[in-house]
């Protein structure tokens, strides 16, 4: 991923904030038969290795599993992101030479993966997914709440997968490149916006 200084994220902490956030992964494989991708709900076990470990199940009928991978898999997790229209900007009305661009949030995680159909590990990697979506609920839904045997079915249809990460990258592109009258506008223009995603985005605009 191309980072420009000004929109380097390194701080860790801020890299796995990012990663739980995101709740839906990117999940890319170079293989013989091509570059492969998978839309994944992934989690983080930071205690597990340099980087934190990655881990999440795809359907046993995906082919991606079965494609042996050429080198590293890589996870991206995307954050807020919005269009920015350069009519916010104090520039415009200064000079004209402005352009538009877009503002977002995005994680590149790397690594070696590992695809695996033990039962009991699935069962664990599914039991952890479940408990990180259900825990804001009111009434949390658990694995343990259908049958077993149900349950064990349904493990009979998946695979699951295990990254340990080895490159983490983040990127945080929020206008730090602008003046801080150029932010106030892009803030201020986003803020307004009806779109949730586009007032998250304002909400992260340094001043």
């Amino acid at each position: 991923m191309y980072i420009p200084p000004a929109f380097r994220e390194d701080d860790p902490a801020a890299l796995h904030a990012l990663i739980r956030a995101a709740r839906l992964a990117n999940f890319i494989t170079a293989t013989p038969a091509g570059l492969m991708a998978t839309p994944l709900p992934l989690f983080l076990d930071p205690e597990e290795g340099m980087h934190g470990v990655l881990y999440g199940h795809l359907a046993r009928a995906n082919p991606q599993w079965k494609a042996a991978p050429a080198g590293d898999a890589m996870a991206i997790f995307m954050g807020p992101e919005a269009y920015v229209t350069p009519s916010w900007y104090a520039t415009k009305r200064e000079t004209g030479k402005v352009v538009p661009t877009w503002n977002y949030v995005a994680v590149q995680a790397c690594g070696p993966v590992e695809f695996f159909e033990d039962t009991d590990r699935l069962l664990g990697v599914v039991t952890r997914l479940t408990e990180r979506h259900e825990q804001q609920r009111a009434g949390p839904w658990a694995v343990s709440d259908a049958p077993e045997a149900f349950i064990r079915a349904q493990l009979r249809g998946i695979v699951g997968l295990r990254m340990p990460i080895t490159r983490l990258e983040g990127k945080r592109k929020m206008s730090q490149n602008r003046s801080a009258e150029d932010r106030a506008g892009v803030r201020e223009g986003l803020g307004a916006s009806d779109n949730v995603a586009e007032r998250a985005v304002a909400a992260l605009i340094p001043r």
